[in-house]
């Protein structure tokens, strides 16, 4: 845990809080088990059939992708027995309590971010933008003090400068614009409903056959 979230009291869920949160405000999310041996990691995914995902998960492991704990594609019981023995013995000691997530691998062409933040200034705010590992670099994101209604948050996908990526492209469908909207509503109902939670951040929000899906998150949580 930062200094800083030692300071103010914050704390982050684990990816499997995170999106079990999120799930209870419709926000659509791939599902996952969390498991503490490389053995059930490989009983999970031949449960959910291959390839899967598998990525070390703990409160205080906040940036999997940075740090190398993201094992993708793993299409068969060997690899995903390897992926977790290298997995955990990648845990450092400032990581505290961990486990292993497992979940099916999701495979789009377009993604969004979509999150709750607090603006010094203006309060509580729902957030949508282009999504994945550039988001921030691109930074094309639309902003809506919370709650939000329907109109807002419409208005947040058309304010995008590269929103022509919600429409058909290539073959596949365009985006369920509704869906996105249900997406958004459900974070101002938690920002409403849950002062405490802090900051939220999926990404990416998949959009797969026009349908968006969560299969990462991350919700900070003050004492």
């Amino acid at each position: 845990m930062s200094a800083r979230h030692a300071l103010d009291g914050r704390r982050t869920l684990s990816e499997a809080e995170s999106k079990a949160l999120l799930a209870d405000y419709d926000v659509p999310c791939v599902p996952d088990r969390v498991v503490a041996t490389a053995a059930a990691a490989v009983a999970a995914a031949d449960e959910f059939g291959y390839p899967v995902v598998a990525k070390l998960t703990g409160e205080r492991i906040a940036h999997k992708t940075e740090r190398g704990l993201v094992r993708l594609s793993l299409g068969g019981p060997e690899q995903v027995e390897a992926a977790a023995v290298d997995l955990l013995g990648a845990a450092a000691p400032d990581d505290g309590a961990v486990a292993l997530l497992v979940a099916p691998m999701v495979r789009a062409t377009r993604e969004l971010i979509v999150g709750l933040h607090d603006d010094p200034q203006f309060g509580r705010c729902v957030m949508v933008g282009l999504g994945g590992v550039l988001a921030e670099a691109v930074a094309d994101v639309a902003f809506r003090l919370a709650p939000i209604d329907a109109i807002d948050a419409h208005q947040m996908l058309h304010d995008l400068s590269a929103a022509a990526i919600l429409g058909p492209v290539r073959g596949e469908p365009a985006v369920d614009r509704d869906a996105v909207v249900a997406v958004l509503l459900g974070l101002s109902r938690l920002a409403t409903d849950r002062p405490d939670v802090a900051s939220v951040d999926v990404n990416p929000l998949l959009i797969v056959d026009g349908a968006p899906i969560a299969v990462d998150a991350l919700v900070e949580v003050r004492a």
